[in-house]
């Protein structure tokens, strides 16, 4: 889930322009495809435990999905704190 930081989360950051911005939290353009957020906290709830790359392979799909570029770190980043159950936050710089 994507929420205020605190020093027992952890914390990424990605730039979005603000034309994308919908595709991070909500699906604003009337399509079926699931936000994102939505895909991140099914993971979260579904796979905690599982393996890093498990999860990588699933949030590389949301991101494709959602047309929104996180890098191969990002993910691995997402991925341990599901993994571990850890918060996580996400900085959003909109551009």
């Amino acid at each position: 889930m994507l929420e205020e930081p605190g020093p027992e989360r952890a914390m990424g950051e990605i730039s979005v322009s603000s034309h994308n911005l919908g595709r991070l939290l909500a699906d604003s353009t009337g399509t079926p495809a699931r936000s994102y957020q939505a895909a991140f906290a099914e993971f979260a709830e579904s796979h905690r435990g599982r393996p890093a790359a498990e999860i990588v392979a699933l949030l590389r799909r949301a991101a494709d999905e959602a047309l929104l570029g996180f890098t191969a770190a990002d993910l691995v980043e997402q991925a341990e704190a599901i993994r571990t159950g850890q918060r996580y936050v996400l900085r959003v710089r909109v551009t």
